[in-house]
Protein backbone atom coordinates (compact mmCIF):
# COMPACT_ATOMS: atom_id res chain seq x y z
CA UNK A 1 0.00 0.00 0.00
CA UNK A 2 2.71 2.22 0.85
CA UNK A 3 4.85 1.85 -2.77
CA UNK A 4 1.14 2.56 -4.51
CA UNK A 5 0.44 5.54 -2.26
CA UNK A 6 3.97 7.29 -3.18
CA UNK A 7 4.11 6.42 -6.68
CA UNK A 8 0.35 7.78 -6.50
CA UNK A 9 2.07 11.10 -4.58
CA UNK A 10 4.53 11.35 -7.58
CA UNK A 11 1.72 11.10 -10.27
CA UNK A 12 0.32 14.06 -8.59
CA UNK A 13 2.83 16.50 -8.15
CA UNK A 14 3.90 15.64 -11.85
CA UNK A 15 0.55 16.72 -12.62
CA UNK A 16 0.79 19.98 -10.93
CA UNK A 17 4.16 20.92 -12.68
CA UNK A 18 2.51 19.70 -16.40
CA UNK A 19 -0.03 22.65 -15.33
CA UNK A 20 2.70 24.92 -14.75
CA UNK A 21 4.42 23.97 -17.46
CA UNK A 22 1.28 24.19 -19.95
CA UNK A 23 0.26 27.57 -18.23
CA UNK A 24 4.09 28.95 -19.28
CA UNK A 25 3.77 27.61 -22.72
CA UNK A 26 0.23 29.07 -23.22
CA UNK A 27 2.15 32.50 -22.13
CA UNK A 28 5.30 32.20 -24.84
CA UNK A 29 2.46 31.76 -27.18
CA UNK A 30 0.70 34.68 -26.21
CA UNK A 31 3.56 36.80 -26.01
CA UNK A 32 4.89 35.95 -29.32
CA UNK A 33 1.78 36.70 -31.21
CA UNK A 34 1.72 40.21 -29.47
CA UNK A 35 5.29 40.53 -30.40
CA UNK A 36 5.01 39.53 -34.20
CA UNK A 37 2.87 42.58 -34.65
CA UNK A 38 5.08 45.29 -32.68
CA UNK A 39 8.10 43.75 -34.56
CA UNK A 40 6.74 44.16 -38.11
CA UNK A 41 5.57 47.86 -37.38
CA UNK A 42 9.06 48.89 -35.88
CA UNK A 43 11.49 47.16 -38.73
CA UNK A 44 9.29 49.69 -41.11
CA UNK A 45 10.00 52.35 -38.93
CA UNK A 46 13.50 51.86 -38.63
CA UNK A 47 13.99 50.82 -42.35
CA UNK A 48 12.49 54.20 -43.22
CA UNK A 49 14.68 55.93 -40.60
CA UNK A 50 17.45 54.61 -42.34
CA UNK A 51 16.79 55.43 -45.41
CA UNK A 52 16.37 59.19 -44.24
CA UNK A 53 19.81 58.84 -42.79
CA UNK A 54 21.31 57.70 -45.79
CA UNK A 55 19.29 60.21 -47.76
CA UNK A 56 20.74 63.35 -45.56
CA UNK A 57 24.51 61.68 -44.98
CA UNK A 58 24.50 61.54 -49.02
CA UNK A 59 24.47 65.06 -49.16
CA UNK A 60 25.51 66.55 -45.33
CA UNK A 61 27.74 63.75 -44.69
CA UNK A 62 30.75 65.45 -45.32
CA UNK A 63 30.10 68.55 -44.11
CA UNK A 64 29.59 67.01 -40.71
CA UNK A 65 32.26 67.29 -38.00
CA UNK A 66 32.08 63.23 -36.96
CA UNK A 67 34.47 63.59 -33.85
CA UNK A 68 36.19 60.30 -33.37
CA UNK A 69 34.53 58.25 -31.09
CA UNK A 70 36.37 57.84 -27.73
CA UNK A 71 33.70 55.28 -26.22
CA UNK A 72 33.27 51.64 -27.50
CA UNK A 73 30.05 50.62 -25.70
CA UNK A 74 28.48 47.24 -26.66
CA UNK A 75 25.19 45.97 -25.31
CA UNK A 76 24.12 42.39 -24.51
CA UNK A 77 20.87 41.91 -24.65
CA UNK A 78 19.81 38.48 -23.16
CA UNK A 79 17.04 37.48 -21.05
CA UNK A 80 15.67 37.96 -17.22
CA UNK A 81 13.74 34.19 -16.87
CA UNK A 82 15.18 31.10 -17.36
CA UNK A 83 13.32 28.20 -19.35
CA UNK A 84 15.03 29.48 -22.84
CA UNK A 85 17.44 26.70 -23.53
CA UNK A 86 20.50 28.28 -24.51
CA UNK A 87 19.64 31.92 -25.19
CA UNK A 88 22.28 33.35 -23.32
CA UNK A 89 25.17 30.43 -23.65
CA UNK A 90 24.94 31.49 -27.62
CA UNK A 91 25.51 35.14 -26.70
CA UNK A 92 28.19 34.65 -24.42
CA UNK A 93 29.78 32.74 -27.29
CA UNK A 94 29.62 35.04 -29.89
CA UNK A 95 30.49 38.04 -27.17
CA UNK A 96 34.47 35.62 -27.17
CA UNK A 97 34.42 35.37 -31.06
CA UNK A 98 32.65 38.79 -32.65
CA UNK A 99 33.82 41.56 -29.52
CA UNK A 100 37.48 40.42 -28.62
CA UNK A 101 37.93 43.99 -28.81
CA UNK A 102 38.29 46.92 -25.63
CA UNK A 103 34.45 47.10 -25.57
CA UNK A 104 32.80 48.39 -22.42
CA UNK A 105 29.24 45.79 -22.07
CA UNK A 106 26.33 46.43 -20.13
CA UNK A 107 24.71 43.44 -19.89
CA UNK A 108 20.90 42.87 -20.27
CA UNK A 109 18.83 40.60 -18.14
CA UNK A 110 20.04 39.10 -14.64
CA UNK A 111 20.33 35.29 -16.56
CA UNK A 112 23.15 36.87 -19.22
CA UNK A 113 24.94 38.81 -16.85
CA UNK A 114 25.23 35.67 -14.41
CA UNK A 115 27.87 35.25 -16.90
CA UNK A 116 29.29 38.17 -17.16
CA UNK A 117 30.70 38.48 -13.25
CA UNK A 118 33.76 37.97 -13.85
CA UNK A 119 34.70 40.06 -17.02
CA UNK A 120 36.62 43.52 -16.20
CA UNK A 121 34.28 45.04 -19.20
CA UNK A 122 31.05 44.46 -17.94
CA UNK A 123 30.06 48.26 -16.48
CA UNK A 124 26.79 47.77 -15.66
CA UNK A 125 23.61 45.54 -15.16
CA UNK A 126 19.86 46.65 -16.59
CA UNK A 127 17.08 44.29 -15.51
CA UNK A 128 15.44 43.33 -19.06
CA UNK A 129 12.14 42.41 -19.87
CA UNK A 130 10.10 39.69 -19.37
CA UNK A 131 6.88 41.05 -21.59
CA UNK A 132 6.22 43.80 -24.50
CA UNK A 133 4.52 45.88 -21.99
CA UNK A 134 8.13 45.83 -19.45
CA UNK A 135 10.57 46.97 -22.78
CA UNK A 136 9.77 50.39 -22.12
CA UNK A 137 11.24 50.74 -18.83
CA UNK A 138 13.76 48.31 -19.15
CA UNK A 139 15.03 51.12 -22.25
CA UNK A 140 14.48 53.96 -19.66
CA UNK A 141 17.21 51.90 -17.37
CA UNK A 142 18.98 51.54 -20.44
CA UNK A 143 19.14 55.01 -20.90
CA UNK A 144 20.57 56.25 -18.27
CA UNK A 145 23.08 54.19 -18.46
CA UNK A 146 23.93 55.44 -21.76
CA UNK A 147 23.03 59.17 -19.89
CA UNK A 148 25.51 58.45 -17.75
CA UNK A 149 28.74 58.11 -20.05
CA UNK A 150 27.38 61.55 -21.31
CA UNK A 151 28.05 63.69 -18.24
CA UNK A 152 30.26 66.74 -17.74
CA UNK A 153 31.51 69.68 -20.52
CA UNK A 154 32.37 67.66 -22.48
CA UNK A 155 30.62 64.68 -23.73
CA UNK A 156 32.81 61.64 -25.14
CA UNK A 157 31.81 60.45 -28.49
CA UNK A 158 30.28 56.94 -28.54
CA UNK A 159 30.39 54.09 -30.49
CA UNK A 160 27.24 51.80 -29.85
CA UNK A 161 26.82 48.65 -30.95
CA UNK A 162 24.21 45.91 -29.88
CA UNK A 163 24.53 41.71 -30.01
CA UNK A 164 21.47 39.88 -29.62
CA UNK A 165 19.15 37.24 -31.03
CA UNK A 166 17.77 38.31 -34.41
CA UNK A 167 14.12 36.87 -34.88
CA UNK A 168 14.44 37.69 -38.84
CA UNK A 169 17.61 35.85 -39.15
CA UNK A 170 17.23 33.25 -35.97
CA UNK A 171 20.91 34.30 -35.17
CA UNK A 172 22.76 36.40 -33.00
CA UNK A 173 23.40 39.42 -34.47
CA UNK A 174 26.20 42.01 -33.92
CA UNK A 175 24.55 45.18 -34.95
CA UNK A 176 26.53 48.98 -35.20
CA UNK A 177 23.82 51.44 -33.84
CA UNK A 178 25.73 54.66 -33.78
CA UNK A 179 27.19 57.09 -34.56
CA UNK A 180 25.08 57.48 -37.99
CA UNK A 181 27.90 58.48 -40.20
CA UNK A 182 29.44 54.86 -40.01
CA UNK A 183 26.58 53.06 -41.02
CA UNK A 184 26.48 51.11 -44.11
CA UNK A 185 24.71 53.69 -46.59
CA UNK A 186 23.15 52.51 -49.96
CA UNK A 187 22.45 54.63 -52.82
CA UNK A 188 20.21 57.79 -52.46
CA UNK A 189 16.54 57.36 -52.94
CA UNK A 190 16.84 60.82 -54.85
CA UNK A 191 19.17 62.59 -56.75
CA UNK A 192 17.96 66.32 -55.18
CA UNK A 193 19.02 67.10 -51.59
CA UNK A 194 16.73 66.97 -48.46
CA UNK A 195 14.75 70.07 -48.05
CA UNK A 196 15.49 71.02 -44.01
CA UNK A 197 14.25 73.05 -41.67
CA UNK A 198 16.52 72.39 -39.07
CA UNK A 199 20.45 73.51 -39.52
CA UNK A 200 22.34 70.19 -40.85
CA UNK A 201 24.14 69.19 -37.45
CA UNK A 202 20.85 70.15 -35.21
CA UNK A 203 18.84 67.67 -37.92
CA UNK A 204 21.76 64.64 -37.13
CA UNK A 205 21.54 65.68 -33.64
CA UNK A 206 17.30 64.92 -33.64
CA UNK A 207 17.64 62.32 -36.37
CA UNK A 208 20.69 60.43 -34.08
CA UNK A 209 17.99 60.31 -30.72
CA UNK A 210 14.94 59.23 -32.74
CA UNK A 211 16.44 56.54 -34.58
CA UNK A 212 18.42 54.98 -31.42
CA UNK A 213 15.07 54.91 -30.13
CA UNK A 214 13.43 53.23 -32.40
CA UNK A 215 16.44 51.04 -33.26
CA UNK A 216 16.76 49.53 -29.52
CA UNK A 217 12.84 49.00 -29.46
CA UNK A 218 13.06 46.96 -32.61
CA UNK A 219 16.28 45.18 -30.74
CA UNK A 220 14.42 44.34 -27.79
CA UNK A 221 11.62 43.68 -30.16
CA UNK A 222 13.62 40.88 -31.63
CA UNK A 223 15.26 39.59 -28.68
CA UNK A 224 12.14 39.11 -26.80
CA UNK A 225 10.62 37.56 -29.76
CA UNK A 226 13.33 34.39 -29.96
CA UNK A 227 13.56 33.97 -26.13
CA UNK A 228 9.83 33.54 -26.18
CA UNK A 229 10.14 31.44 -28.95
CA UNK A 230 12.72 29.21 -27.70
CA UNK A 231 11.06 28.88 -24.49
CA UNK A 232 7.74 27.49 -26.17
CA UNK A 233 10.12 24.81 -27.82
CA UNK A 234 11.59 24.02 -24.26
CA UNK A 235 8.24 24.06 -22.70
CA UNK A 236 7.32 21.64 -25.46
CA UNK A 237 9.98 18.61 -24.73
CA UNK A 238 9.60 19.18 -21.13
CA UNK A 239 6.36 18.61 -21.47
CA UNK A 240 6.77 15.44 -23.45
CA UNK A 241 9.56 14.16 -21.11
CA UNK A 242 6.94 14.89 -18.71
CA UNK A 243 4.18 13.07 -20.48
CA UNK A 244 6.76 10.00 -20.64
CA UNK A 245 7.13 9.89 -17.16
CA UNK A 246 3.27 9.90 -16.45
CA UNK A 247 2.83 7.40 -18.22
CA UNK A 248 5.26 4.88 -16.63
CA UNK A 249 4.17 5.99 -13.27
CA UNK A 250 0.56 5.30 -14.22
CA UNK A 251 1.58 1.78 -15.62
CA UNK A 252 3.86 1.45 -12.19
CA UNK A 253 0.30 2.32 -9.83
CA UNK A 254 -1.60 0.07 -12.09
CA UNK A 255 0.83 -2.64 -11.59
CA UNK A 256 0.46 -2.22 -7.99
CA UNK A 257 -2.63 -1.83 -7.68
CA UNK A 258 -3.32 -5.22 -9.33
CA UNK A 259 -0.42 -6.98 -6.67
CA UNK A 260 -2.81 -5.64 -4.32
CA UNK A 261 -6.09 -6.45 -5.20
CA UNK A 262 -4.68 -10.57 -6.28
CA UNK A 263 -3.31 -10.12 -2.51
CA UNK A 264 -6.58 -9.04 -0.76
CA UNK A 265 -8.77 -11.83 -3.06
CA UNK A 266 -6.16 -14.38 -1.37
CA UNK A 267 -6.56 -13.14 1.67
CA UNK A 268 -10.74 -13.45 1.72
CA UNK A 269 -10.00 -17.07 -0.18
CA UNK A 270 -7.90 -18.06 2.97
CA UNK A 271 -10.38 -16.43 5.15
CA UNK A 272 -13.13 -18.08 3.66
CA UNK A 273 -11.31 -21.88 3.68
CA UNK A 274 -10.92 -21.17 7.35
CA UNK A 275 -14.47 -20.06 8.30
CA UNK A 276 -15.87 -23.32 6.56
CA UNK A 277 -16.73 -26.82 8.82
CA UNK A 278 -14.51 -29.35 8.13
CA UNK A 279 -15.89 -32.29 7.01
CA UNK A 280 -16.64 -35.13 8.81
Amino acid sequence: MSKRREVQKRISTLNDIDGILTAMKSLALLEIRTLTGFLEAQRRVVASMEAAAGHFLAFHGKDMQMARPRVELLVLVGSERGFCGDFNEQLLDALKTRAPGNFTLIAVGRRLDAGLENDARRMAQVEGATVAAEIHPTLERLSAQLASLHRGPEKAPLRLSALYHCDETRQVRMRQLLPLAELPAGKPASPYPPRLYLTPPEFYAELTDHYLHAVLYEIFYSSLMVENRRRLEHMDSAIRRLEKNQDTLRLKYNGLRQEEIIEEIEILMLSADALTPAET
